[in-house]
């Protein structure tokens, strides 16, 4: 199974029936995100399970790093892990309510970050975003 696949097939209805591979921009701003793009301060998967700590979050995001059930958050701890201005702007670029851009990158992230990290543990050097997306588009 490919890593886009087996994305995606995690993914399940996260997407909200948009689960065709370089059209969703969610799982784009979510990635985006884990390499330090936008939203993750330049810090990328590192400075995400930083603000989750921070934030009182550390058991959630711990889980979906480990091997076993990942926990969920609701999207406004996910709110609260980021702040308000980053989800602002998350939600302006993907034209949505502030509201509907956290509640699906709540639901996206867990299981995006147990994709991404299957041993249970933090790649080495963080998520290379690049390379993630020629991964997702050679295996199609």
């Amino acid at each position: 199974m490919s890593l886009m696949n087996s994305v995606l097939g995690a993914l399940g209805g996260a997407l909200g029936g948009q689960q065709t591979q370089g059209s969703n921009p969610m799982l784009q701003v979510a990635m985006s995100l884990l390499a330090g793009g936008q939203g993750g301060g330049g810090a990328g998967l590192g400075g995400l399970i930083e603000a989750f700590q921070r934030n009182g979050m550390g058991e959630q995001v711990q889980s979906w790093i480990g091997t076993g059930q990942n926990q969920a958050i609701s999207g406004d701890q996910l709110q609260q892990a980021l702040g308000g201005d980053q989800l602002g702007k998350i939600a302006q670029q993907l034209g949505m309510s502030q509201g509907d851009a956290s509640s699906g990158l709540a639901s996206l992230l867990p299981q995006l970050i147990d994709q991404l990290t299957p041993q249970g543990q933090v790649p080495q050097g963080g998520v290379d975003l690049g390379a993630i997306m020629k991964m997702l588009a050679g295996n199609r």
